[in-house]
């Protein structure tokens, strides 16, 4: 897990959406992403990240699967 740039979001949301601080505080980081627009949106799945799922979570018959290929 990546830490948060607190300084960073904090002048996005304050200094650049004009939040009060309590408002600020009050969101969640979803929110603040929302509100912050695409440049914030999760990023797409990228080759590398793909490769790394792949590895992790490997595609393996299910017991069904392996008796009608045994048949």
């Amino acid at each position: 897990m990546t830490a948060l740039d607190w300084p960073a979001l904090m002048r996005a949301g304050i200094a650049g959406l004009k939040l009060l601080p309590r408002d600020f505080w009050q969101l969640t980081p979803a929110e603040l992403r929302l509100m912050l627009g695409e440049a914030a949106a999760p990023q797409p799945l990228g080759r590398d990240r793909l490769a790394a799922l792949m590895q992790d979570f490997p595609d393996v018959p299910g017991p069904q699967e392996k008796e009608t290929t045994d048949g």
